[in-house]
């Protein structure tokens, strides 16, 4: 998920969880007053209180200056993640909080119950978990392109590789969804996902996909064009690795519906294109080893910039 307050950095946190039912944030208790407001976006006392209460179940240092700042920060990113369209979406944050509560073995009930007496709250956290998984996603989609290696830097790439280019995987996809409407999600998402995992196995390829999707109800097919297994969305990957050429994926959740993918080809590249990708991923991946991306920082200080910010 990235970034300076990476939600791994609570796990010691929560690990104390027997000791934070006495941990109730007296301020969030009082009644909210409007602190701050970010492009006519409010930052509440309320909030700042959550955002307090989260810092000291992290252990991390900072009171409200912090904690307002933090808040104004994530209005900012939040906000140019929805202009751009690079939010995930509702079900990847409860997977991901399904996760977190798990891998410290609790449910999410429990986890629900934990961050409410310690003054956070279970939407507070997730709009958090929201904004960490959902702002390398809009730092990667603003600098991907500048960053090309081209012409000479490709050469030289490829001669620390001993003269190579390298070889990856080369895809190309489509989508299947068993479209569901947002007022039903939940009445018949088994539903409709049975009828998903059952459509699998009658798929008869790409190239008759569309006549395939007029026999059930409320399906769209989209072509996803070419894909290097470097540019694989990370919920996808694993799913894609799995499956077969003329094959599909397993079925996920999504906020459109039931989805799939169909493998129409995959082979082995190893062209100029194929390479500069192969390297930019190396190079994002010993970023992130690294730290956060320098690029974050320096999106951020431009969207401070150009908000309005006005204390109260």
């Amino acid at each position: 998920m990235g970034g300076k307050m990476s939600i791994l950095r609570t796990l010691s946190a929560l690990a104390l969880a027997g000791t934070l039912s006495m941990a109730v944030c007296a301020g969030a208790q009082a009644a909210s007053q409007v602190k701050v407001t970010v492009n006519n976006t409010v930052i509440t006392s309320g909030d700042i209180a959550k955002r307090v209460a989260f810092l000291r179940l992290q252990r991390q240092k900072g009171g409200a200056d912090e904690a307002k700042k933090q808040l104004v920060d994530e209005v900012l990113k939040r906000a140019e993640i929805a202009r751009i369209g690079q939010s995930v979406s509702t079900q990847e944050v409860d997977a991901a909080y399904a996760r977190f509560a798990a891998g410290n073995k609790l449910s999410t009930e429990q986890l629900g119950k934990i961050l409410d007496q310690a003054g956070v709250g279970a939407e507070h956290f997730k709009q958090f978990i929201a904004v960490q998984m959902s702002w390398p996603r809009a730092v990667n989609f603003r600098y991907g392109s500048s960053n090309r290696l081209q012409g000479a830097d490709l050469v030289k790439r490829m001669m620390e590789g001993g003269g190579q280019k390298p070889v990856t995987t080369e895809y190309f996809l489509q989508q299947v969804i068993f479209v569901i409407p947002e007022k039903k999600r939940g009445a018949i998402t088994a539903k409709r996902q049975a009828e998903a995992n059952a459509s699998r196995s009658q798929f008869p390829g790409c190239e008759t996909s569309k006549a395939f999707a007029a026999n059930y109800r409320d399906v769209s097919i989209r072509n996803l064009g070419r894909m290097l297994a470097q540019q694989l969305p990370d919920e996808w990957k694993p799913l894609i690795e799995k499956a077969s050429e003329n094959g599909t994926t397993g079925t996920r959740v999504t906020e459109k519906g039931v989805e799939y993918l169909a493998i129409c080809k995959k082979r082995e590249v190893n062209d100029d294109t194929a390479a500069e990708i192969v390297f930019r991923a190396e190079d994002i991946g010993k970023k992130k080893a690294d730290g956060e991306d320098p690029n974050s920082e320096k999106y951020l200080e431009e969207l401070r910039k150009k908000a309005q910010i006005v204390n109260k």
